[in-house]
């Protein structure tokens, strides 16, 4: 591992692990790769598939076995890493938008094609094609004619959402261009007091009576999540949800924290269930992440914060395998996606580590986890009447039902310019975790456990201005059995 970081390269921690478990010399694998890499200019980090193409390459030399090990099991308990942004990402130097918003349109149009109405729907061009005739009366097909001046199914983004004094007009885009639409029943207003912009919706609309240029909305159709039964482990294990320790700040509760760690290394008949730890996030505090942060640091390196951290995370027992994502104070891109903390030297050394992108999905013992780091949160809990930081089950859920991670654009979180939109919730999950908001809920929704899990520090001078009352201190344990979730409180 020294010759690749000593040559600049980085080593996957999955990467890492995987050679660990190889019988055969180690160093000269590495030493190929990197050579590889070198001669190509390439100055990506050592992943498993390059190690496999190596040892692929030398086994067509000679019979002997070399990989011993390399299963996703660790103690008898599976896990997978279904999707992880981090080799994915490659916008840095792109500022085109109109890819990731075709892609969002057309990935969330195959959500919604499941639905028995996506077979009605019409391209915006068409209907405004037919509008633009005088009252359709000049159509040849009078039973065309007959249905699309009873109702015509529709699917776009939202560009715009206007509340007026007796309705509310939206205008929806897709490929073809866009239309405005107008919420005319209390029932409608209501619902589409919850929408926000740039989300992926399917509409039926019919000409209105009063005036045959405008459309009324006569049923909105989220790409949603269905109603599941989630899918649940074999047998009872435990996974133990926490983020936002923010290393490095003055607020971070490091007694609670060692007090967290102590307790997952006791000899508690409970906690030898435990077998699996997420982290959403915001491992450190960072620096230069809103005004005067620098008054509330007691470290303003971000790079020591960050092996102060790894050197905390370092005590969770290794029979537990920990997941981490980053969140919107690690070092690294603040636009979403993020990739994972690969570049960090100090955790490269954590063994009983997947270290992974923002956001990721894994699958643990069977259960499908979706780990999101929420800064997405701040911008629904600001445009939708009614929610609150005190209740972040409620915005997760609109994520849910909105099919998308980050469905605003242009707000307070940035969006990257990727030809994919990777924020798209194409698989529907069996759990949702997301912190950032520094509030403990638990919820569910239509099957899904959603669960937000708060902080490991206290209320900042910053979150007094924005009204945030954290509950830090508190680990949330879901039995991956049953699904079922209780809380466990450091903060006494």
């Amino acid at each position: 591992m020294i010759y690749a970081i000593n040559k600049g390269y980085q080593v996957h921690p999955d990467a890492f692990v995987f050679l660990k478990s190889l019988d055969c010399d180690v160093e000269k694998i590495v030493k190929t790769i990197v050579d590889a890499k070198n001669k190509f200019k390439k100055k990506s980090p050592i992943l498993i598939d390059d190690i496999k193409s190596v040892i692929s390459r030398d086994l067509n030399r000679t019979d002997e076995p070399v990989i011993t090990n390399t299963n996703t099991e660790s103690n008898g308990e599976s896990y997978k890493i279904i999707f992880d942004p981090t080799y994915k990402i490659n916008s840095e130097d792109k500022k085109d938008f109109f890819k990731l918003f075709d892609s969002r349109y057309k990935k969330t149009l195959k959500i919604l094609s499941i639905r028995s109405e996506s077979r009605q729907i019409r391209k915006i061009k068409y209907i405004k094609d037919l509008r633009n005739k005088s009252r359709f009366s000049s159509l040849a097909n009078e039973n065309e004619r007959g249905k699309l001046v009873d109702s015509v199914f529709v699917a776009g983004l939202i560009m715009l959402k206007r509340n007026r004094k007796n309705d509310v007009e939206l205008v929806i885009d897709d490929t073809t261009g866009s239309i405005p639409v107008v919420c005319k029943t209390r029932e409608l207003i209501n619902e589409a007091s919850t929408l926000v912009l740039d989300q992926m919706l399917m509409l039926e609309i019919s000409p209105s009576k009063r005036n045959s240029n405008d459309f009324v909305i006569k049923d909105i159709i989220f790409p949603d999540i269905p109603e599941h039964v989630s899918s649940k482990s074999g047998r009872e294990s435990y996974v133990a949800f926490i983020s936002d320790l923010h290393v490095g700040s003055k607020y971070f509760m490091e007694k609670e924290f060692n007090d967290f760690l102590a307790w997952l290394s006791s000899d508690d008949d409970f906690v030898r269930k435990i077998k699996f730890i997420c982290i959403a996030g915001d491992i450190v505090d960072g620096i230069g992440i809103y005004p005067n942060q620098d008054r509330e640091l007691i470290d303003i390196n971000v790079n020591s914060q960050m092996s102060y951290a790894a050197a905390l995370l370092e005590k969770i027992p290794k029979r537990m395998h920990v997941f981490l994502i980053p969140g919107n104070h690690d070092p690294g891109r603040r636009a979403l996606p993020q990739s994972a903390l690969t570049n960090l030297r100090d955790f490269q050394q954590l063994e009983n580590f997947s270290i992974i992108g923002n956001p990721s999905l894994v699958e643990l013992n069977k259960v499908k986890l979706l780990m999101f780091h929420g800064q997405s949160l701040d911008d629904v809990i600001a445009t939708v009447p009614g929610l609150s930081y005190s209740k972040p089950v409620e915005p997760m859920k609109i994520l849910l039902r909105s099919r998308h991670l980050s469905p605003i654009y242009g707000n307070r979180t940035p969006i990257a310019p990727e030809s994919e939109d990777m924020l798209v919730i194409d698989d529907v999950p069996d759990v949702f975790h997301a912190g950032h908001v520094h509030t403990t809920q638990v919820g569910r929704y239509k099957g899904t456990l959603i669960v937000n899990s708060g902080a490991w520090q206290k209320q900042t001078k910053f979150q007094q201005t924005m009204g945030i009352t954290p509950t830090p201190g508190i680990c949330i344990l879901v039995n991956l059995a049953t699904l079922q979730s209780f809380k466990k409180d450091f903060n006494y």
